[in-house]
């Protein structure tokens, strides 16, 4: 399971733990001690990513962010774009698979750029939900993600996508499609919103956004296997800030509505297990 978007080490921390329950169908093997025990696929890695210093900004910064995966051996891997949370299929027949997700939001530091200045810090945000995603042909998969936050902000947030899978040759697969995410007024008035203690220490406006559509954009992938065990990957997700979020003045007046996220990544997997018979 992969932390896209704004994921970080923090959430992979966390995924990891989540991970023991991999994705398999929903039967009274996910009570039993022989079917945790193993053996598994573990996949570790890193990437390097370049994104926005913060949610609207036009400015960029490097971030390494670490990769953790882990499902039943001899069990296939599951495509997963760099904007999926963490996730666990729960339910799963056919094309469709049902589950909770999690996903991690970085924080905003008022020392990361001067342009926050007088807006104070806003902390990791831990965002839980569910996901379910459909496989119309083997090459279109639709997906939908409908988080909380339970720290760093209480609002809802969500993410429709859409992907085209293309296995090129058995070692390349290319993939791409459209992305849509939108956000409620408690998560909006965290990112972008500007109260009225802010206005008088920034010199911005004070600002209420509604929820609604945050933007809108897509995203491509290249992943090429060069062994069984490694394999690399290279992404850009771009998203156009559109509604609540184009009209804030953070982002209006100092940043940009246009974000773009580029990563660079190396992964190696293994065989574990089984731990007890």
């Amino acid at each position: 399971m992969r932390m896209a978007g704004r994921g970080v080490s923090a959430g992979m921390m966390v995924a990891a733990v989540l991970a023991v329950a991999s994705p398999a169908r929903a039967d009274s093997r996910w009570f039993s001690p022989e079917w945790f025990a193993g053996p598994w696929t573990v996949t570790l890695g890193a990437e390097g990513r370049v994104l926005p210093t913060y949610e609207g900004s036009s400015n960029y910064r490097f971030l390494p962010v670490p990769l953790f995966d882990i499902r039943r051996a001899g069990t296939p891997r599951h495509f997963q774009s760099p904007r999926d949370g963490a996730s666990i299929g729960i339910v799963e027949f056919d094309n469709f698979r049902l589950g909770p997700t999690l996903k991690v939001r970085l924080p905003r530091r008022e020392g990361d750029d001067a342009k926050l200045r007088g807006l104070g810090d806003v902390n990791f945000a831990v965002e839980l939900g569910g996901f379910a995603e459909y496989w119309f042909t083997p090459w279109l998969r639709a997906r939908g993600e409908l988080r909380q936050g339970v720290s760093g902000h209480h609002g809802l947030t969500g993410d429709l996508a859409a992907d085209v899978v293309m296995p090129v040759t058995p070692q390349l697969t290319l993939s791409g499609g459209p992305r849509l995410s939108f956000d409620s007024g408690k998560t909006m008035q965290t990112y972008f919103g500007v109260d009225p203690a802010q206005s008088v220490l920034s010199g911005l406006p004070v600002y209420n956004p509604s929820g609604g559509v945050r933007s809108y954009g897509a995203g491509v992938m290249a992943r090429y296997e060069i062994t069984p065990q490694w394999a690399t990957h290279l992404f850009v997700e771009y998203e156009r800030l559109i509604g609540p979020a184009a009209d804030s003045p953070l982002v209006a007046l100092r940043g940009s509505r246009d974000q773009v996220t580029t990563g660079l990544g190396v992964t190696y997997s293994f065989d574990v297990g089984p731990f007890f018979r």
